[in-house]
């Protein structure tokens, strides 16, 4: 797998999580455990891909 198709397949992980967090946090009955467990998932993929553009 090259770099470039790696971030591809992060960057759609990331915008996938994004859409988890709002849905979670829309739905009144979700946890805050895990919208911060979600967020933490898609921070960790930022600063992936981050890395690995520079």
């Amino acid at each position: 797998m090259t770099i470039a198709s790696h971030l591809v397949e992060l960057r759609k992980k990331h915008e996938t999580l994004s859409e988890m967090v709002e849905q979670a946090q829309r739905s009144p009955g979700t946890d805050a455990l895990k919208i911060a467990d979600l967020k933490k998932q898609k921070l960790r993929l930022k600063e992936e891909i981050e890395r690995l553009s520079h």
